[in-house]
């Protein structure tokens, strides 16, 4: 019997640790270029969190996401993805454009 409450504290434990690391893992979003345009063009993300951003660019030619309010800027070749750290944020709007193609190119994160 007290092998049996053995197994099944330590499967307890096991379980408890495995929720605490997935509760920590860090969220992820999607924002991809095509047509030179962002979409979405707004990206709704948790405000004082980190979080990953994967930015797929669809278009045939580079593209260079950048944000000067947070100080990220990356070079994305086309055809390609790139994943960024960003936060975290303070509650608020955050601009980003397309350096390559600012007039279409446009969009904000909104920290929320």
């Amino acid at each position: 019997m007290k092998r049996h409450f053995t197994v099944l504290a330590m499967v307890a434990l096991l379980a408890g640790g495995y929720q605490s690391v997935c509760a920590q893992e860090t969220p992820l979003y999607l924002l991809v270029i095509k047509d030179h345009r962002f979409e979405p063009n707004a990206l709704r993300v948790p405000a004082n969190q980190k979080f990953k951003l994967v930015v797929n660019n669809q278009d045939a030619t580079s593209e260079e996401f950048e944000s000067p309010a947070l100080k990220l800027e990356k070079i994305i070749a086309g055809k390609q993805r790139a994943t960024l750290n960003v936060g975290p944020l303070q509650p608020g709007s955050y601009d980003f454009i397309g350096e390559f193609h600012e007039k279409t190119a446009k969009g904000q994160f909104v920290a929320q």
